[in-house]
């Protein structure tokens, strides 16, 4: 069994969204392409075509930022956070602080939207 976040939140969208089929967009970094998590995903699509597959990965080109939004959302923050550093007295005010750009803020940027997965929110 997985013991990781992106298996425990793939396996809440699995649970609330059974009938609907799930598409991961995901850059290449090596803890999205463990050999334990292939094997989640092959447990789960198991027996199926890949046409009909319940969950399916889509990877961006390696190294592409320009493919992938959350390179943008990632600028933004880092940005803020350069902004008002001078206000941080510790670590904790700049996670503080990296923490409410990030979670107050709709990203909305125009590549979000040429995958389908970004037009509705699951």
């Amino acid at each position: 069994m997985i013991h990781s976040l992106r298996a425990h939140l793939l396996s809440i969208c699995w649970l609330n969204t059974r009938a609907c089929r799930i598409a991961l967009i995901w850059d290449g970094a090596s803890y999205h392409r463990s050999a334990e998590f292939q094997a989640y995903l092959e447990s789960l699509n198991q027996g199926l075509n890949e046409n009909e597959w319940k969950v399916t990965c889509i990877w961006f080109a390696p190294n592409d930022p320009a493919q992938n939004p959350v390179e943008d959302i990632w600028l933004y923050a880092k940005n803020f956070v350069r902004e008002f550093y001078h206000l941080c007295k510790s670590f904790a005010a700049v996670k503080r602080l990296f923490e409410f750009v990030t979670h107050h803020q709709i990203f909305n940027f125009p590549k979000m939207f040429i995958y389908d997965s970004f037009s509705r929110i699951i």
